[in-house]
């Protein structure tokens, strides 16, 4: 993935010893857990792409012990702290974080198997050649059967919904043009043309979304 500079609301870490604190992760972890507990297989191999502070892997670990978690950023500092929050939590289906660019083609072959992948917050800070190359390198790598879930703020029919969103969305897209804000329509489009199908969309708190697929 290039490396692009996200205005400073997108992307709130605060460091805290080895670990960092993202309190977007802290408020949303809850209602996240909860729809993978619903969405997700009940075991098997799960990969959660762009794992920013670790927050987020410990609590799904902890909520779905029947899958094996593997972590994966490309930022050298968040792979240290997501490590610092699996050890601190000592849970047994956390692997080792990896360094793996999900925008970058040809990693779905190289991690072909997963049961269940799991995006957050991040379609709106890349490109859409980026999201789009991300969608088919995810189809590749999921297992029959496998699902795909994708949570963040979107677009709905190409309208931003909130005051929030609108500001949000503006404040990306004048940091860097090429990201922002993706239409719900035009995602679930990139995920049929990937060989996935669509089981629920599911509203989140705080006008977020969150589109499960599977193959």
């Amino acid at each position: 993935m290039p490396v692009r500079s996200v205005p400073g609301a997108a992307s709130v870490a605060e460091p805290q010893g080895r670990k960092l604190f993202a309190p977007s992760a802290a408020r949303n972890s809850s209602a996240i857990c909860d729809l993978l507990a619903d969405a997700a297989p009940p075991q098997g191999c799960a990969l959660e792409l762009a794992s920013g502070t670790g927050q987020h892997v410990i609590e799904y670990a902890a909520r779905l012990p029947g899958l094996m978690w593997q972590p994966s950023e490309v930022d050298t500092i968040r792979r240290a702290s997501i490590q610092a929050y699996a050890d601190e939590a000592a849970l047994t289906n956390i692997a080792p974080p990896i360094d793996l660019d999900a925008t970058a083609p040809g990693w779905g072959a190289d991690h072909a198997g997963q049961d269940l992948i799991v995006l957050v917050n991040l379609l709106h800070l890349i490109s859409e050649g980026e999201a789009r190359t991300l969608i088919r390198e995810a189809a590749a790598a999921l297992a029959p059967g496998g699902r795909f879930v994708i949570y963040g703020p979107f677009m709905r029919g190409g309208d931003l919904i909130s005051e929030g969103d609108r500001a949000f969305h503006a404040a990306i897209t004048e940091h860097d043009p090429e990201t922002g804000y993706k239409d719900d329509t035009d995602v679930i489009g990139w995920l049929h043309a990937a060989g996935l199908e669509l089981v629920q969309a599911v509203e989140m708190p705080a006008n977020n979304l969150a589109l499960v697929s599977q193959k």
